[in-house]
């Protein structure tokens, strides 16, 4: 007590239960989103779809390049690098834009002839979700390379290199559709969710008020038709 009077504390075998749990703190230990993080950060889960992602399309801008130092014939390089571009289109689309970024684009046709675009952005759990190295690696090479060929068509045209017009039109439009699907799918997927999930909720809540109608037009008629 005397040290208490003197400014001194008091030893905490002495102190209230109500000062013991002021005195402490909680202390929460995050080590969840720890373990994610690192996951997240590790290296390279998909090997062999980076590998490819970035093959193709590397080896068609290389092929374009240097197609005169290995070959004399335009149809071989023409044939050869219009090959490396489909197969690229192929593999980003159905592939490497799943496994990467679990992104999904395709177009299917309904039963009256109508084409529609479908977007989709999958919601994978962490241990399977791709690092952001691979993230990182799919959009660089998926935004850099349309830019490339960009520069190759004002190139040939400006050289009137007329007979490659074509093939640099064709690595144009192939990278570029997969570059606007996967925009779409990055950037639209939330927003035709809600919309979905709202028209859904809608269609719903229309039959059920129809429902509604229905079963309280049914009771009034009953009710005035009936015996007196």
């Amino acid at each position: 007590l005397a040290g208490a009077a003197g400014g001194g504390r008091l030893p905490r075998a002495l102190l209230p239960p109500q000062a013991l749990v002021d005195d402490t703190e909680d202390v929460s230990l995050d080590f969840g989103s720890e373990e994610e993080l690192a996951l997240r950060k590790a290296r390279i889960r998909h090997p062999l779809a980076t590998f490819f992602h970035l093959f193709f399309r590397v080896s068609a801008i290389v092929t374009y390049l240097f197609c005169d130092w290995f070959s004399n014939s335009f149809v071989a390089c023409f044939v050869t690098i219009l090959l490396l571009l489909s197969f690229d289109f192929w593999s980003v689309k159905n592939v490497t834009g799943r496994l990467l970024v679990g992104l999904r684009w395709w177009n299917q046709i309904d039963e009256d002839g109508k084409s529609h675009w479908v977007f989709e952005a999958k919601r994978v759990p962490t241990t399977a979700a791709s690092t952001e190295a691979e993230a990182r690696i799919f959009w660089l090479g998926l935004i850099i390379c349309p830019v490339i060929w960009t520069m190759f068509f004002f190139s040939t045209l400006f050289s009137l290199k007329l007979k490659w017009l074509a093939l640099v039109i064709a690595g144009i439009s192939l990278q570029t559709a997969n570059l606007y699907g996967y925009i779409h799918c990055k950037l639209g997927g939330q927003k035709t969710i809600s919309r979905v999930t709202s028209r859904l909720f809608g269609t719903t809540d229309v039959t059920k008020r129809q429902s509604r109608r229905i079963s309280e037009g049914g009771t009034e008629e009953h009710g005035k038709t009936g015996p007196r």
